[in-house]
């Protein structure tokens, strides 16, 4: 099985978990499943005016949608028995806060470029961390990561020699990238909720 086929099975079973989960909560929703920078990429979107409740799986700050994503991978994981990377979008959500974190990062390297001193963002989660690592190498410029925990922030430089190792930490580990904006990873692909309880999801959203 090629790696393109093995993404686009990923997608399909996604799709079939979030089908039976969007019926179990009484949600209307379609489902596209694409390959996106080799990974596997299901989005549940609605025509305008549809079915506004699917707001309640993004929930505050990208929670819920962060929650359903981990618990999206694991059924992948337990049905191929492979890590899988697939990532999940709602209603566009994702995609509109990579684009205003990458504005964030464009407005600090252009303050960067006027000063020439470096420039420490807001801490961030992995998911923002590596958006902003995107940008800043697109624009030529360097960028770094320093902090620990919920405080772990970028830092932009002109030059890697402003980044100082007794201060800056190295850049977001592989693992880290790889969970783009997941919550903790549960040890087990048997601890993965099933369809059934996936009102839960729905339920702490609204919380």
């Amino acid at each position: 099985m090629t790696d393109h086929s093995k993404l686009d099975r990923e997608g399909d079973i996604a799709a079939d978990y979030l089908e039976e989960l969007l019926d179990i909560a009484d949600l209307d929703g379609d489902i596209e499943i694409g390959v996106e920078a080799d990974r596997a990429a299901v989005a549940i979107v609605a025509d305008d005016g549809g079915d506004r409740r699917l707001k309640r799986l993004i929930g505050r700050k990208g929670e819920a949608l962060d929650s359903l994503q981990e618990l999206t991978r694991l059924v992948v994981q337990q049905e191929t028995g492979e890590r899988s990377r697939l990532m999940l979008d709602i209603l566009g959500y994702r995609d509109n806060h990579r684009q205003h974190i990458a504005e964030i990062a464009r407005k600090a390297i252009a303050e960067v470029e006027e000063t020439g001193e470096p420039y420490a963002l807001r801490p961030m989660n992995p998911f923002e961390r590596k958006v902003v690592h995107d940008v800043v190498a697109q624009a030529g410029l360097v960028s770094d990561s320093s902090g620990m925990g919920q405080g772990r922030h970028v830092v932009i430089s002109l030059s890697e020699d402003d980044f100082e190792d007794e201060y800056y930490e190295t850049p977001d580990s592989a693992d880290e990238v790889d969970d783009l904006d997941s919550p903790d990873t549960v040890d087990s692909a048997d601890e993965v909720v099933s369809a059934d309880s996936a009102d839960e999801v729905v339920e702490g959203a609204d919380e």
